[in-house]
Protein backbone atom coordinates (compact mmCIF):
# COMPACT_ATOMS: atom_id res chain seq x y z
CA UNK A 1 0.00 0.00 0.00
CA UNK A 2 1.12 3.90 -0.99
CA UNK A 3 1.32 5.97 1.59
CA UNK A 4 -0.71 9.17 1.21
CA UNK A 5 -0.69 12.08 3.42
CA UNK A 6 -2.31 15.08 1.28
CA UNK A 7 -4.71 15.31 -1.05
CA UNK A 8 -7.15 18.02 -2.54
CA UNK A 9 -10.84 17.28 -3.29
CA UNK A 10 -13.50 19.18 -5.13
CA UNK A 11 -16.82 18.01 -2.99
CA UNK A 12 -20.12 18.87 -4.09
CA UNK A 13 -23.08 18.18 -2.24
CA UNK A 14 -26.24 16.76 -4.34
CA UNK A 15 -29.02 19.59 -5.19
CA UNK A 16 -32.50 19.62 -3.54
CA UNK A 17 -35.19 18.09 -5.77
CA UNK A 18 -37.62 20.87 -7.42
CA UNK A 19 -41.65 20.99 -5.78
CA UNK A 20 -44.25 19.71 -8.25
CA UNK A 21 -46.99 21.43 -9.78
CA UNK A 22 -49.42 19.06 -9.98
CA UNK A 23 -53.76 18.93 -9.62
CA UNK A 24 -55.65 15.97 -8.20
CA UNK A 25 -58.22 14.71 -10.95
CA UNK A 26 -60.27 11.71 -10.02
CA UNK A 27 -63.50 10.53 -10.55
CA UNK A 28 -66.10 11.52 -7.61
CA UNK A 29 -63.45 14.67 -6.69
CA UNK A 30 -63.88 16.56 -9.55
CA UNK A 31 -62.57 19.95 -7.31
CA UNK A 32 -59.47 17.91 -5.92
CA UNK A 33 -57.21 20.94 -5.71
CA UNK A 34 -53.84 21.28 -6.15
CA UNK A 35 -51.38 17.95 -5.62
CA UNK A 36 -48.08 18.86 -5.86
CA UNK A 37 -45.45 16.99 -3.57
CA UNK A 38 -42.01 18.38 -2.10
CA UNK A 39 -38.59 17.72 -3.87
CA UNK A 40 -36.27 15.43 -2.03
CA UNK A 41 -33.18 16.69 0.19
CA UNK A 42 -29.89 16.45 -1.87
CA UNK A 43 -27.08 14.15 -0.39
CA UNK A 44 -24.61 15.57 2.16
CA UNK A 45 -20.66 14.23 1.71
CA UNK A 46 -19.66 13.38 5.18
CA UNK A 47 -15.80 12.39 5.94
CA UNK A 48 -16.02 10.24 8.64
CA UNK A 49 -13.06 8.56 10.67
CA UNK A 50 -12.35 5.11 10.37
CA UNK A 51 -9.47 3.96 13.21
CA UNK A 52 -8.29 1.53 10.81
CA UNK A 53 -7.21 3.54 7.99
CA UNK A 54 -3.48 4.83 8.28
CA UNK A 55 -3.05 6.63 4.41
CA UNK A 56 -5.44 8.56 2.34
CA UNK A 57 -4.84 6.19 -0.54
CA UNK A 58 -7.93 5.17 -0.49
CA UNK A 59 -8.86 9.09 -1.81
CA UNK A 60 -5.93 9.45 -3.89
CA UNK A 61 -7.93 8.90 -7.40
CA UNK A 62 -10.56 10.43 -6.59
CA UNK A 63 -10.29 14.23 -7.29
CA UNK A 64 -14.20 14.95 -7.01
CA UNK A 65 -16.70 13.86 -4.93
CA UNK A 66 -20.18 14.04 -5.81
CA UNK A 67 -23.46 13.10 -3.69
CA UNK A 68 -26.86 12.13 -5.00
CA UNK A 69 -29.10 14.68 -5.80
CA UNK A 70 -32.66 14.87 -4.30
CA UNK A 71 -35.91 13.60 -5.85
CA UNK A 72 -38.17 15.77 -7.63
CA UNK A 73 -41.77 16.03 -5.99
CA UNK A 74 -44.78 13.81 -7.51
CA UNK A 75 -48.21 14.54 -8.12
CA UNK A 76 -50.95 12.88 -5.54
CA UNK A 77 -48.93 14.93 -2.80
CA UNK A 78 -46.07 12.49 -3.40
CA UNK A 79 -42.52 13.80 -1.61
CA UNK A 80 -39.22 13.15 -3.61
CA UNK A 81 -37.24 11.28 -2.46
CA UNK A 82 -34.04 12.59 -0.66
CA UNK A 83 -30.74 11.97 -1.90
CA UNK A 84 -27.87 9.38 -0.08
CA UNK A 85 -25.45 10.88 1.56
CA UNK A 86 -21.87 10.38 0.56
CA UNK A 87 -19.84 9.07 3.51
CA UNK A 88 -16.22 9.10 3.35
CA UNK A 89 -13.86 7.53 5.39
CA UNK A 90 -10.61 8.89 6.80
CA UNK A 91 -7.60 7.95 8.88
CA UNK A 92 -7.53 9.36 12.28
CA UNK A 93 -5.63 12.59 12.25
CA UNK A 94 -7.26 13.96 9.02
CA UNK A 95 -7.33 18.19 8.93
CA UNK A 96 -9.79 19.48 6.40
CA UNK A 97 -8.66 22.70 5.45
CA UNK A 98 -10.02 25.11 2.87
CA UNK A 99 -7.91 24.22 -0.54
CA UNK A 100 -7.77 28.21 -1.35
CA UNK A 101 -7.13 29.92 2.24
CA UNK A 102 -5.42 27.20 3.74
CA UNK A 103 -8.08 27.63 6.91
CA UNK A 104 -8.43 24.83 9.05
CA UNK A 105 -12.04 23.58 8.83
CA UNK A 106 -11.49 20.89 11.23
CA UNK A 107 -9.54 18.27 12.87
CA UNK A 108 -10.64 14.75 13.02
CA UNK A 109 -8.48 13.48 15.12
CA UNK A 110 -10.57 11.36 17.49
CA UNK A 111 -12.13 7.64 16.64
CA UNK A 112 -15.76 8.78 16.32
CA UNK A 113 -15.16 11.83 14.89
CA UNK A 114 -17.09 13.18 11.86
CA UNK A 115 -17.81 16.43 10.14
CA UNK A 116 -20.16 17.25 7.31
CA UNK A 117 -17.76 19.10 4.83
CA UNK A 118 -20.32 20.06 1.86
CA UNK A 119 -24.22 19.98 3.15
CA UNK A 120 -26.96 18.69 0.81
CA UNK A 121 -29.38 21.56 -0.95
CA UNK A 122 -33.16 21.34 0.12
CA UNK A 123 -35.93 19.95 -1.32
CA UNK A 124 -38.55 22.77 -2.98
CA UNK A 125 -41.87 23.08 -2.15
CA UNK A 126 -44.91 21.52 -4.69
CA UNK A 127 -47.80 23.67 -4.95
CA UNK A 128 -50.12 22.10 -2.67
CA UNK A 129 -47.99 23.65 -0.17
CA UNK A 130 -48.76 27.25 -1.12
CA UNK A 131 -52.60 26.50 -1.23
CA UNK A 132 -54.64 29.30 1.30
CA UNK A 133 -58.11 29.94 1.51
CA UNK A 134 -57.49 32.49 -1.07
CA UNK A 135 -55.34 30.90 -3.29
CA UNK A 136 -57.13 27.51 -3.66
CA UNK A 137 -55.22 26.73 -6.84
CA UNK A 138 -51.31 28.03 -7.01
CA UNK A 139 -49.52 26.76 -10.23
CA UNK A 140 -46.32 27.39 -8.68
CA UNK A 141 -43.51 25.46 -6.96
CA UNK A 142 -40.24 26.24 -5.30
CA UNK A 143 -37.17 24.72 -7.05
CA UNK A 144 -34.73 22.96 -4.68
CA UNK A 145 -31.70 24.56 -3.40
CA UNK A 146 -27.91 23.94 -4.53
CA UNK A 147 -25.67 21.30 -2.35
CA UNK A 148 -22.62 22.99 -1.19
CA UNK A 149 -19.56 22.93 -3.08
CA UNK A 150 -16.27 23.04 -1.78
CA UNK A 151 -11.98 22.71 -2.51
CA UNK A 152 -10.84 20.78 -0.11
CA UNK A 153 -7.37 19.83 1.25
CA UNK A 154 -6.67 16.90 3.34
CA UNK A 155 -3.90 16.77 5.27
CA UNK A 156 -2.90 13.57 7.51
CA UNK A 157 -0.64 13.99 10.94
CA UNK A 158 0.25 10.79 12.25
CA UNK A 159 -0.94 9.88 15.92
CA UNK A 160 1.69 8.55 18.14
CA UNK A 161 2.91 9.01 21.36
CA UNK A 162 6.87 8.54 20.16
CA UNK A 163 8.42 10.01 17.25
CA UNK A 164 11.73 8.65 15.93
CA UNK A 165 13.92 11.53 14.72
CA UNK A 166 18.12 11.34 13.12
CA UNK A 167 19.68 11.78 10.30
CA UNK A 168 19.08 8.84 7.53
CA UNK A 169 20.31 5.46 8.48
CA UNK A 170 20.68 6.35 11.98
CA UNK A 171 18.91 3.26 12.81
CA UNK A 172 15.01 4.11 13.22
CA UNK A 173 13.17 1.49 11.10
CA UNK A 174 15.53 -1.26 13.14
CA UNK A 175 14.42 -0.54 15.65
CA UNK A 176 10.65 -0.05 15.22
CA UNK A 177 10.50 -3.38 14.01
CA UNK A 178 12.49 -4.87 16.85
CA UNK A 179 10.13 -3.18 19.54
CA UNK A 180 7.19 -3.84 17.34
CA UNK A 181 5.32 -5.79 13.85
CA UNK A 182 6.11 -2.73 11.47
CA UNK A 183 7.89 -3.78 9.15
CA UNK A 184 9.75 -0.99 7.25
CA UNK A 185 12.43 -1.34 4.43
CA UNK A 186 15.94 -1.45 6.26
CA UNK A 187 19.22 -1.64 4.22
CA UNK A 188 22.40 0.05 4.66
CA UNK A 189 21.96 3.13 2.78
CA UNK A 190 20.61 6.68 3.17
CA UNK A 191 16.78 7.26 2.91
CA UNK A 192 15.87 3.90 3.32
CA UNK A 193 12.64 5.02 4.64
CA UNK A 194 10.35 6.92 2.30
CA UNK A 195 7.72 6.90 4.14
CA UNK A 196 6.54 7.20 7.66
CA UNK A 197 5.44 3.99 9.93
CA UNK A 198 3.76 3.37 12.76
CA UNK A 199 4.25 0.24 15.23
CA UNK A 200 2.75 -0.62 18.44
CA UNK A 201 5.11 -1.10 20.99
CA UNK A 202 3.67 -3.23 24.03
CA UNK A 203 4.93 -3.27 27.55
CA UNK A 204 3.15 -4.69 31.07
CA UNK A 205 0.64 -7.01 30.50
CA UNK A 206 -1.59 -4.47 28.77
CA UNK A 207 -0.36 -1.57 28.04
CA UNK A 208 1.27 0.03 25.29
CA UNK A 209 2.17 3.03 23.42
CA UNK A 210 2.58 3.98 19.21
CA UNK A 211 5.98 4.52 17.82
CA UNK A 212 6.31 6.23 14.49
CA UNK A 213 9.69 5.95 12.60
CA UNK A 214 9.68 9.70 10.50
CA UNK A 215 12.03 9.22 7.38
CA UNK A 216 15.61 10.71 8.12
CA UNK A 217 16.30 14.35 8.33
CA UNK A 218 19.10 16.60 6.84
CA UNK A 219 20.26 20.21 7.35
CA UNK A 220 17.66 22.44 5.78
CA UNK A 221 15.04 19.81 6.02
CA UNK A 222 12.64 22.64 7.15
CA UNK A 223 12.99 24.49 4.01
CA UNK A 224 12.40 21.61 1.89
CA UNK A 225 15.59 19.82 1.42
CA UNK A 226 15.95 16.07 1.26
CA UNK A 227 12.53 14.32 2.37
CA UNK A 228 12.08 17.68 3.51
CA UNK A 229 9.41 19.30 5.33
CA UNK A 230 6.47 17.17 4.08
CA UNK A 231 7.27 14.27 7.02
CA UNK A 232 7.86 17.49 9.57
CA UNK A 233 4.44 17.76 10.16
CA UNK A 234 3.80 14.13 11.47
CA UNK A 235 6.29 14.80 14.42
CA UNK A 236 3.80 17.48 15.49
CA UNK A 237 1.32 15.28 17.41
CA UNK A 238 3.55 13.21 18.90
CA UNK A 239 4.08 13.44 23.14
CA UNK A 240 7.88 13.00 22.77
CA UNK A 241 10.70 12.25 20.58
CA UNK A 242 13.54 9.88 20.46
CA UNK A 243 16.70 11.10 19.02
CA UNK A 244 18.71 8.76 17.38
CA UNK A 245 22.67 9.11 16.92
CA UNK A 246 25.13 7.26 14.49
CA UNK A 247 28.77 7.42 15.71
CA UNK A 248 29.77 4.58 13.82
CA UNK A 249 31.56 7.20 11.38
CA UNK A 250 34.73 8.87 12.70
CA UNK A 251 34.54 11.54 10.52
CA UNK A 252 31.24 12.68 11.53
CA UNK A 253 30.50 15.03 14.80
CA UNK A 254 27.62 13.54 17.06
CA UNK A 255 27.27 17.28 18.68
CA UNK A 256 27.05 19.02 15.20
CA UNK A 257 24.40 16.14 14.18
CA UNK A 258 22.00 16.33 17.13
CA UNK A 259 22.56 20.55 16.86
CA UNK A 260 21.23 20.09 13.26
CA UNK A 261 18.66 18.08 13.91
CA UNK A 262 17.25 19.97 17.00
CA UNK A 263 18.03 23.17 14.63
CA UNK A 264 15.55 21.60 12.05
CA UNK A 265 12.72 20.84 14.77
CA UNK A 266 12.86 24.07 15.88
CA UNK A 267 12.64 25.67 12.48
CA UNK A 268 9.66 23.94 11.50
CA UNK A 269 7.68 24.05 14.83
CA UNK A 270 9.17 25.51 17.98
CA UNK A 271 7.14 23.76 20.53
CA UNK A 272 8.67 20.60 19.05
CA UNK A 273 12.43 21.60 20.16
CA UNK A 274 10.84 21.68 23.38
CA UNK A 275 9.28 18.14 23.35
CA UNK A 276 11.25 15.81 25.73
CA UNK A 277 13.43 13.60 23.67
CA UNK A 278 15.64 11.25 24.43
CA UNK A 279 19.12 10.86 23.27
CA UNK A 280 20.17 7.22 21.45
CA UNK A 281 23.15 5.92 20.40
CA UNK A 282 22.89 3.18 18.08
CA UNK A 283 24.60 0.19 16.75
CA UNK A 284 26.54 -0.49 19.48
CA UNK A 285 27.04 -3.74 18.20
CA UNK A 286 29.89 -2.39 15.84
CA UNK A 287 33.26 -1.61 17.30
CA UNK A 288 33.82 1.68 16.15
CA UNK A 289 30.30 2.63 17.91
CA UNK A 290 31.58 0.88 20.85
CA UNK A 291 34.89 2.85 21.08
CA UNK A 292 33.47 5.95 20.83
CA UNK A 293 31.01 5.48 23.17
CA UNK A 294 32.48 6.77 26.21
CA UNK A 295 34.14 10.03 24.59
CA UNK A 296 30.94 11.07 23.10
CA UNK A 297 28.77 10.38 26.11
CA UNK A 298 31.31 12.69 28.23
CA UNK A 299 30.63 15.25 25.31
CA UNK A 300 27.38 15.23 26.10
CA UNK A 301 27.47 15.48 29.67
CA UNK A 302 29.31 18.41 29.60
CA UNK A 303 26.32 20.37 28.28
CA UNK A 304 24.16 18.69 30.04
CA UNK A 305 22.51 15.98 27.84
CA UNK A 306 22.19 12.49 29.64
CA UNK A 307 22.29 9.60 26.51
CA UNK A 308 21.69 5.85 25.95
CA UNK A 309 23.38 3.47 23.77
CA UNK A 310 21.76 0.36 22.16
CA UNK A 311 21.92 -2.01 19.81
CA UNK A 312 18.54 -2.95 17.43
CA UNK A 313 20.23 -5.78 16.37
CA UNK A 314 21.33 -7.44 19.60
CA UNK A 315 18.49 -5.74 21.28
CA UNK A 316 21.35 -4.58 23.88
CA UNK A 317 20.21 -1.80 25.65
CA UNK A 318 16.31 -1.85 24.50
CA UNK A 319 14.74 -2.49 27.15
CA UNK A 320 16.06 0.24 29.51
CA UNK A 321 15.41 2.46 26.30
CA UNK A 322 12.11 1.13 26.34
CA UNK A 323 11.52 1.59 30.18
CA UNK A 324 12.76 4.93 30.02
CA UNK A 325 10.24 6.07 27.40
CA UNK A 326 7.69 4.32 29.27
CA UNK A 327 8.29 6.61 32.82
CA UNK A 328 8.07 9.80 30.53
CA UNK A 329 4.73 8.79 29.01
CA UNK A 330 3.28 7.62 32.44
CA UNK A 331 4.51 11.05 34.04
CA UNK A 332 2.82 13.10 31.14
CA UNK A 333 -0.61 11.16 31.43
CA UNK A 334 -0.64 11.98 35.26
CA UNK A 335 0.16 15.14 34.90
CA UNK A 336 -2.60 15.51 31.95
CA UNK A 337 -4.93 13.79 34.45
CA UNK A 338 -4.30 16.06 37.29
CA UNK A 339 -4.82 19.00 35.00
CA UNK A 340 -8.16 18.03 34.05
CA UNK A 341 -8.96 17.54 37.32
CA UNK A 342 -8.41 20.57 38.63
CA UNK A 343 -10.02 22.48 35.62
CA UNK A 344 -12.90 20.38 35.92
CA UNK A 345 -12.75 21.02 40.13
CA UNK A 346 -12.66 25.43 39.21
CA UNK A 347 -15.32 24.67 36.62
CA UNK A 348 -17.72 23.07 39.26
CA UNK A 349 -17.00 25.50 42.24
Amino acid sequence: MHFVDEIRLHVKAGDGGRGCVAFLREKYRPHGGPSGGDGGNGGSIIFRVDPQLTTLVDLAAQKHLRADKGENGKGKDQHGKNGQDLIVRVPQGTLVRDADTGELLVDLNTPQAEVVAAKGGRGGKGNAFFATSTNRAPRFAQPGTPGEEQHLLLELRLLADVGLVGFPNAGKSTLISVVSAAKPRIADFPFTTLTPHLGVVRYGEERSFVMADVPGLIEGAHEGHGLGIRFLKHLSRTSMLVHLLDISDPTRDPWRDYEIINNELACFDDSLAQRSQIVVVTKLDLSMTRERFSEVQAQFAERGVSILAISAVTREGVPALINQIVRILETQREQATSTESSTAAVQWA
